[in-house]
């Protein structure tokens, strides 16, 4: 699975990281509450795994932001608080699961694997739409107006990421971190030609503009 870890402790955030990596996860560490909340939002990821007091943006507010905005990516809330009070808090707010410090690195693996069983996780959305477009993600399939449309692997893997965010502006570093898988500034304008080609295929045969370029911030899909 690909995994974010937001925590700020020094000891705990690496030490779960690396025991994510061993058994084959991808993990990710953040150690700011406002950039989780950025990553979680340009990535896609199976399972959050949050600290409960951040730095920037604390992990209660950072999760209701997150399920405000439409990600229901499963979250695991870490946390020194043991109180019943502060196990509500901390579902109430949109956590799956919480864990209170200190904790055994088999406990929190046993339940992300626990978060990776549920339905929720496993029979994730395999239809897209947006007006008369429509992508099949098991097909491996786009259409529109009842017309199929040939992508490339990387044109749909983009237009997937697009629609899976409809409605909501993804900047050129989102497109290239969660589409091209860097993390860095290439100084290329593989974004703006992917987007062109895209257009050329999903938008100009059919007369109506569904990709939307957003002045100074960057792309999305009419919602």
């Amino acid at each position: 699975m690909k995994i974010l870890v937001i925590e700020d402790d020094a000891t705990t955030g690496p030490y779960v990281q690396a025991g994510l990596r061993e058994e084959g996860h991808t993990a990710d560490l953040v150690t700011d509450g406002r950039e989780g909340l950025l990553q979680a939002t340009a990535a896609e990821y199976d399972v959050l795994i949050i600290d409960r007091m951040l730095p920037g943006l604390d992990g209660l507010s950072l999760i209701k932001t997150l399920r405000g905005a439409g990600v229901r990516t499963p979250a695991i809330m870490l946390t020194a608080l043991s109180g019943v009070n502060d196990r509500i808090d901390g579902l109430e707010a949109g956590a799956d699961d919480y864990l209170v410090k200190p904790f055994a690195y088999g406990e929190l693996a046993a339940r992300v694997a626990a978060l990776a069983r549920r339905p929720g996780l496993l029979e994730q959305e395999t239809v897209l739409r947006a007006a008369d477009l429509e992508m099949d993600l098991i097909r491996r399939k786009v259409t529109r107006a009842g017309q199929e449309i040939d992508l490339l692997p990387r044109e749909f893997r983009l237009l997937e990421h697009l629609l899976r965010r409809k409605g909501r502006v993804q900047t050129r570093t989102m497109l290239l971190e969660a589409v091209w898988d860097i993390s860095f500034d290439p100084q290329t304008n593989v974004v703006e030609t992917h987007i062109s080609r895209l257009r050329a295929k999903v938008d100009k045969p059919f007369g109506s503009e569904l990709i939307e370029t957003v002045r100074g911030a960057g792309y999305r899909i009419a919602g």
